[in-house]
């Protein structure tokens, strides 16, 4: 499976609805959608949250991603990531 970080920026009318229920129906869907949450951070800063999530192919991570906003109301913003020592073999 692919690592992917997803950062989470709240609108005013997500900020409504945090709580534990929301996060636990977040986490169902990542893993309805194929995913599986390695971690859960809230931020100070530019994003209010970041996942680091597990996902067998891209496009699951898309789907995931614009499934969040839907039922959540926040923005995700999705990245690939790989660790620092599969970058060193790749650029070997």
């Amino acid at each position: 499976m692919a690592k992917f970080l997803m950062l989470g920026k709240y609108s005013t009318e997500a900020i409504k609805g945090i709580g534990p229920e929301r996060t636990k129906k977040a986490v169902k869907t990542i893993k309805k959608l194929g995913g599986k949450v390695e971690a859960l951070y809230t931020l100070l800063g530019t994003y209010d949250l970041a996942s680091i999530v597990d996902f067998p192919r891209n496009a699951d991570a898309i789907k995931a991603s614009i499934a969040l906003t839907r039922i959540t109301g926040i923005g995700f913003t999705t990245f690939p990531a790989i660790t620092v020592e599969e970058f060193d073999k790749i650029i070997k």
